[in-house]
């Protein structure tokens, strides 16, 4: 039984799907104004990782990921190229799929955008403005989060204790300091007509809309990174209860955030590492080892210590795998699909429990172990090796970690038996040669 954490009851859950065996997932995506941040990154990694975490129990899983592609940052990005928005958004689209496409993960099901979705949006705001909840102000529209009793149940966060920050606009036109815009009447870059006049979308009421068409008024799943817990998943669990009368999602799963050598990056700071400079500079699996190293839910530090850590750790995994697989190449031994089925359901056990990847990677090590004792033994027993090998293949795909086996050719295994001919006969001359031309290879 998969265990996630609630962000709204504060408390890891028993996952109870709505549909039997299915899971409908949607994980904020970017707005497309700049390259993919290291920080864009990790939900990727988190949510690919609970994707295949739920296809290896059983599940099937419609995924899907939005791109915010209107906004006031691509606007003026667009006028100071002196292009379109359209060619700002589809840039840095592009982008961003290539980084997902380069850290291994499965694309989503769905990736809507939203100006694919501009009727419904402002469908769903006059419906809101009809019923009460909305309110317009010289074009503007916002919402009255008075309206929602439940406000605040995201974030637990109640309207007469907040402070103001976190994407707070400071306006006069709102009754309610903490009201937000639903449309903004606008005079400058791409815009739309409307009951209200020429304008475009709020942010917050971009992704309920998207989240409506495609996976239903209900949802399984709603992730992002912490950042988005408030305001922009509150607000947009407020206007789902304000139109539909009910919680946009059974379960709010939120990353934390990322840290460069212990600071919290930041473009103000300038300590940026965007995501494909990352992935060329370490490699995808590295990459994704070193986050999922820690739990999902802390902060993941990126420093040259923890690089170098992760390093070590990857190697000491796939240095066994590479190991059992020349092996049984040189004994001509061909592995079956058979694995260690105790040590995989171990391993699931702890990625059940909230997607506890530092108690898996122990399973891993385990695992890895008992691996190296059976390549150590005199005969080597390849069915074993091969059920220990493969376990921890298993455990890696559902981690995004691609095990490639070596290639090893006729002429190699005619080497490496002239090798162990050269050692029984104790000619060590011969047998130095002959190893170290396996060597350059990369098979010892």
């Amino acid at each position: 039984m998969i265990r996630l954490y609630n962000t709204k009851t504060l408390r890891v859950q028993e996952f109870h799907p709505i549909k039997e065996g299915h899971v409908n997932m949607y994980v904020c995506g970017p707005t497309v104004y700049n390259y993919a941040h290291i920080g864009n990154a990790r939900p990727m990694v988190v949510f690919d990782v609970l994707k295949r975490l739920f296809e290896a129990e059983g599940y099937t899983v419609t995924y899907a990921s939005n791109f915010t592609d209107v906004d006031d940052k691509i606007i003026k990005k667009a006028a100071d190229e002196g292009t379109t928005e359209a060619v700002i958004a589809e840039r840095y689209i592009e982008a961003y799929q290539e980084v997902r496409k380069l850290l291994n993960t499965e694309l989503p099901d769905i990736t809507p955008r939203v100006t694919e979705t501009m009727d419904e949006i402002i469908a769903f705001i006059d419906e809101l403005m009809l019923s009460g909840h909305a309110y317009e102000a010289n074009g503007d529209v916002y919402f009255s989060v008075d309206s929602v009793p439940t406000y605040g149940e995201i974030s637990h966060q109640k309207l007469n204790m907040l402070e103001a920050g976190a994407r707070i606009e400071a306006n006069d036109q709102k009754r309610n300091p903490y009201d937000f815009a639903l449309w903004k009447k606008t005079d400058m870059g791409i815009k739309w007509n409307s009951p209200w006049g020429e304008g475009r979308p709020g942010w917050h009421t971009e992704c309920v809309v998207m989240i409506n068409n495609n996976l239903g008024r209900m949802i399984d799943i709603h992730g992002g990174g912490m950042d988005l817990k408030f305001p922009h998943h509150e607000n947009e669990a407020a206007q789902q209860e304000a139109c539909h009368g009910n919680c946009l999602a059974n379960y709010w799963i939120h990353n934390a955030m990322v840290n460069i050598d212990g600071i919290k990056m930041s473009k103000s700071l300038g300590n940026v590492l965007w995501a494909k400079d990352i992935v060329d500079r370490l490699g995808t699996n590295l990459t994704r080892w070193l986050m999922s190293s820690v739990h999902y839910r802390k902060e993941l530090n990126f420093s040259d210590e923890t690089i170098e850590t992760a390093r070590k750790e990857l190697d000491r995994v796939m240095t066994p795998l590479k190991q059992a697989d020349v092996k049984a190449a040189m004994a001509r031994c061909a592995f079956t699909d058979a694995y260690d089925e105790e040590a995989y359901r171990a391993f699931l056990d702890q990625m059940d429990d909230d997607m506890n990847t530092p108690n898996a990677y122990a399973v891993i090590y385990d695992t890895v172990k008992k691996l190296n004792g059976a390549l150590r033994q005199r005969e080597i027993d390849f069915e074993a090796v091969g059920k220990y090998r493969n376990a921890v293949e298993k455990m890696l795909d559902i981690l995004g970690v691609v095990v490639v086996k070596p290639e090893v050719t006729d002429e190699d295994i005619v080497l490496f038996e002239k090798w162990n001919e050269a050692k029984k006969n104790k000619d060590f001359a011969s047998a130095d040669i002959y190893r170290g031309r396996l060597a350059e290879k990369g098979l010892l």
